[in-house]
């Protein structure tokens, strides 16, 4: 009886330690997402307002832009901008003109050292609808912050709604 007794003590040592270590790392896991979620929101804050300092806190130097077009000839490809180039078009954009990317819905999955968030998104030209798509992000944790390593968009017309 005395043997029976340590061996389920053990065991029910185990299976707390165990379901104690997976809470911890599913609160470590949403912290992750929150602190995700907030960087692609002040990615978002900088590309409304055209502050290009703001949407460079956010983005890695070697950051790689892509969008998946359709060409008329029907071919799908993914055309890389520079960033660079897409830093001066936002910071140089007419003051009449306003962009409202909004965001549909946030996908988030992330560790402590990298993550992947997918965000359906719906775009408006001073208030009128221009296109919708999806967006796709990869960050890595840098220790201080998270920086979007890598954006792939899709645009499209029809069917958004």
């Amino acid at each position: 009886m005395y043997k029976i007794s340590i061996t389920l003590g053990l065991l029910f040592f185990c299976f707390m330690y165990g379901y104690s270590q997976q809470n911890s790392s599913t609160d470590e896991s949403k912290i992750y997402k929150e602190q995700v979620k907030a960087t692609i929101l002040e990615f978002f804050e900088g590309f409304h307002q055209g502050d290009t300092s703001k949407i460079s806190k956010t983005i890695d130097s070697g950051m790689v832009l892509q969008t998946i077009v359709t060409t008329k000839e029907g071919e799908i490809k993914a055309v890389k901008t520079d960033v660079q180039k897409f830093l001066t078009v936002i910071h140089k954009r007419p003051a009449d003109q306003k962009w409202d990317e909004r965001l549909l819905s946030f996908k988030i999955d992330a560790n402590d050292g990298i993550a992947n968030v997918w965000t359906p998104y719906e775009f408006y030209l001073n208030g009128i609808f221009s296109h919708c798509g999806v967006n796709v992000f990869q960050l890595y944790n840098s220790g201080t912050s998270w920086k979007i390593m890598a954006l792939a968009d899709t645009r499209r017309k029809e069917g958004c709604k």
